[in-house]
């Protein structure tokens, strides 16, 4: 069986972020499932409907990976209990031109990570909501918030706790699943 293409989007430009070392680690946990590609954003001009057509080039990149993957993983911190600028603003170009959603149909799974206990769920749940009624998307059910420490993944992106290990994996693999089944239905059944 090929192995799905799964985009997996960033929804932080620092360069030591966290959530993007749990991106790695999730790349790596599920590369028995998945083929993965890193879809960049942080290079996006802010949105504005004036310079959709023809789109920044930054812009036409960014829809274009979308585009050709089967599935798309979001690892998101939280920004004042919402979703990161940069990552709203990622989602509104890919919506965008009316009628050209990159993001329609697409299985989409979401998670973050933090040092509070709670970590990421406000801007989880924000994210979600967005995703499925704002853009479109099926969004794969169920809380994953994953409270970051220091020594919870190593410089080789393998995650270092066992029971987290354990718990990414079943994600992950959830994940492939859900996105597997979406994927062999036709686009019209999988909108029903």
């Amino acid at each position: 069986m090929a192995k799905l293409k799964l985009g997996i989007i960033v929804g932080s430009n620092r360069r030591e972020s966290i959530n993007r070392k749990l991106a790695q680690a999730l790349a790596k946990l599920g590369q028995d499932k998945f083929e993965s590609k890193f879809i960049q954003i942080d290079d996006l001009p802010i949105y504005n409907q004036d310079h959709e057509t023809p789109s920044p080039s930054p812009v036409a990149r960014m829809k274009s990976a979308i585009e050709a993957s089967d599935a798309v993983l979001f690892v998101t911190p939280e920004h004042s209990r919402s979703i990161p600028a940069v990552l709203k603003n990622a989602i509104d170009w890919g919506a965008r031109p009316y009628g050209k959603s990159s993001w329609r149909d697409k299985p989409a799974a979401v998670i973050g990570t933090s040092g509070g206990v709670i970590s990421t769920a406000v801007a989880q749940t924000h994210l979600r909501a967005v995703l499925n009624s704002g853009v479109a998307m099926h969004v794969l059910g169920g809380e994953t918030y994953i409270q970051f420490k220091p020594e919870l993944i190593d410089a080789q992106n393998a995650v270092t706790d066992d029971n987290v290990r354990k718990f990414l994996k079943e994600f992950i693999d959830r994940f492939a699943d859900f996105a597997g089944k979406l994927s062999a239905q036709p686009a019209n059944q999988a909108a029903a």
